[in-house]
C-alpha cells in the first residue's frame, strides 16, 4: 500500500478534486490518501478565531457566512447527482453548525481555536469521500482523530499511531482508497490538536511509517524539489534523487515544498518519499530514499527570520564548562539553536524562535558578555555530498559569495551541509550568486 498526500491547492477547486479522484484510482492499487484543507480555508478559520479572541462576535459570524458561501458554491460544482449534492450539503451543515456552536462559546480559548482550525481538514476529507462514493469508488473515511496522537511535548507517538491505525485497518479491509485528514491529531488530554502548519506532510510520513508503506507520495503544484528557490532565482531545476539526510537538511533550512519533520518517520522505517506534481503527473519528481547520488552539490535553501546572538566568556582562556552553561539556558527555554560557531573565548549562535529572547539574554548575562543580537538574518544552506576527502567545495561556495558580507559560516559538522548567515537584505543576491557560481 502507498500513502498519497495532497495539499490545499491540489484540492482547492472542484476540478482539482476531480483530477485527484482520477489520479488515485487509475492504477487500481490500494492507497491511504491524506488531504489538507481546501486552499484558503485554514486562514479563514484562523481569521474567525482571531475575531472571537478579540470579542468581535458579529465579525466572526460574518466571516463564517462568507466561508459557508464558498463551500456551497464548491459543492454545486463538484457533485453530479442530487443525492451526492444532498450528502455534501449535510456534511457542510453539520460542520458549520459546530462553527456556530464555537462562536457562541464563552470564553473562547485555545482549545476552541484548535477545534475551529481542524474543521478545514474535516470538511475537505468528508466532501471528497462523499464524491468518491458518488463516483462508485470503493472508499472509506479514516478519521485521523481516531489514530493520530501526540505526547506532552507535541511529538507524535509513532508506536501508538501504528497500533491504532493497524487495528482500524484490520476491521475495514478490502478498500481501494482510504481517506484521512492531515494536520489534525489528539493530545494527551484527548483534545483536538494539530501538527502545526504544514503538518499534512508529516501526517503522510507518519502513516507511511506506521504501515511500512511501499512509498509515500507528496503531491504539490510544482515538479519536485528544486535546486534553489524558483520564486527568487531563474533557471532552477528539479532534483531527481536525494538521500533522507540531504532532504532533511533542505526542509529544515527553508525548502518550502516539504515540512521539516516529514523525513523522520519515513527514514526510521526506510519508506521512500516521492515529491510529485499534480499538474504534471507523468513527471518523475524527486525521490527521497536511503540512497544518494554522487552529485557533489545538490541544492540551496534559505531560512528566514533568524536572530544571531554573540556570547563572550568573562573567564577568558580555557573556560571549560562555558558551552555547557550556554546551552543549558537554551534548553531551559526550549529554544533550538540552528547554527553555532566558536572561538577560544566566544560563541555565536542563531535561533529562529524569539519568544523567550529577552529571558535568554538576561540569564546569559549572568556569566557572559553579550553584544546586541542581530535580527532579520537569513541562513543560506548549501546541501550535497561534502565528504571529508572532498576538495575545493568550500572555495567554490566562498568564491560565489565573494561580493556579499557573510556573518557566520558552519562547515564540517555534517557531510551534507554548509551554512552561511547573511543579512536578510542580501538573501536574494546570495541565492542568485550561489546558483550561478555552483550550478552554471
Amino acid at each position: 500500500m502507498q500513502v498519497w498526500k495532497f495539499g490545499g491547492t491540489s484540492v482547492g477547486k472542484p476540478e482539482r478534486m476531480k483530477s485527484i479522484r482520477q489520479l488515485i484510482t487509475e492504477d487500481g492499487n490500494a492507497k491511504i490518501v491524506v488531504l489538507s484543507a481546501l486552499s484558503g480555508s485554514t486562514n479563514s478559520l484562523l481569521s474567525i478565531s482571531e475575531s472571537l479572541l478579540a470579542g468581535q462576535i458579529a465579525e466572526a459570524q460574518s466571516k463564517a457566512k462568507v466561508l459557508r458561501d464558498h463551500y456551497d458554491t464548491f459543492l454545486s460544482e463538484l457533485y453530479q447527482t442530487e443525492l451526492g449534492l444532498a450528502k455534501g450539503k449535510s456534511i457542510v451543515d453539520k460542520e458549520f453548525a459546530f462553527i456556530d456552536q464555537l462562536i457562541a462559546t464563552s470564553p473562547y480559548g485555545t482549545k476552541q481555536e484548535k477545534e475551529m482550525v481542524a474543521l478545514g481538514e474535516l470538511l475537505s476529507t468528508q466532501i471528497f469521500e462523499a464524491y468518491l462514493q458518488e463516483e462508485g469508488v470503493n472508499s472509506l473515511l479514516l478519521p485521523a482523530l481516531d489514530f493520530m496522537v501526540i505526547d506532552e511535548d507535541n511529538e507524535p507517538i509513532l508506536k501508538k499511531i501504528e497500533e491504532n491505525l493497524g487495528a482500524i485497518l484490520a476491521k475495514q479491509p478490502g478498500k481501494q482508497i482510504y481517506i484521512t485528514q492531515g494536520f489534525i491529531c489528539r493530545n494527551p488530554q484527548g483534545e483536538v490538536d494539530n501538527l502545526k502548519r504544514g503538518g499534512s506532510d508529516y501526517t503522510a510520513s507518519l502513516i507511511g511509517g506506521a504501515i511500512a508503506a511501499e512509498e509515500v507520495q507528496i503531491w504539490t503544484d510544482i515538479d519536485g524539489m528544486h535546486n534553489n528557490d524558483p520564486r527568487i532565482v531563474k533557471n532552477t531545476f528539479p532534483i531527481r534523487e536525494l538521500s533522507f539526510a540531504e532532504a532533511a537538511e533542505l526542509a529544515y533550512f527553508g525548502a518550502k515544498i516539504l515540512h521539516p519533520s516529514t523525513i523522520t518517520p519515513a527514514k526510521l522505517k526506510g519508506v521512500p518519499v516521492r515529491l510529485k506534481n499534480t499538474m504534471e503527473p507523468s513527471a518523475y519528481g524527486t525521490l527521497i530514499s536511503e540512497k544518494s547520488t554522487d552529485v557533489e552539490i545538490k541544492a540551496i535553501a534559505a531560512k528566514d527570520n533568524i536572530t544571531a546572538i554573540y556570547i563572550h566568556s568573562t573567564r577568558m582562556l580555557n573556560a571549560y564548562g562555558f558551552l555547557k552553561r550556554v546551552f543549558e539556558v537554551f534548553e531551559k527555554y526550549k529554544t533550538p539553536v540552528d547554527m553555532i560557531t566558536t572561538s577560544e573565548v566566544s560563541v555565536s549562535v542563531t535561533i529562529d524562535q524569539t519568544t523567550h529572547l529577552d529571558s535568554i539574554m538576561s540569564e546569559l548575562r549572568e556569566f557572559a558578555e553579550l553584544e546586541d543580537p542581530d535580527k532579520d538574518q537569513v541562513i543560506i544552506c548549501i546541501v550535497g555530498n561534502f565528504w571529508a576527502d572532498k576538495e575545493g567545495i568550500a572555495i567554490k561556495v566562498l568564491n560565489a559569495m565573494k561580493n556579499i558580507p557573510i556573518r557566520m559560516i558552519s562547515y564540517g559538522a555534517s557531510e551534507h551541509n554548509i551554512s552561511l548567515l547573511v543579512d536578510a537584505k542580501h538573501k536574494n543576491e546570495s541565492l542568485n550568486a550561489l546558483n550561478e557560481g555552483l550550478f552554471f
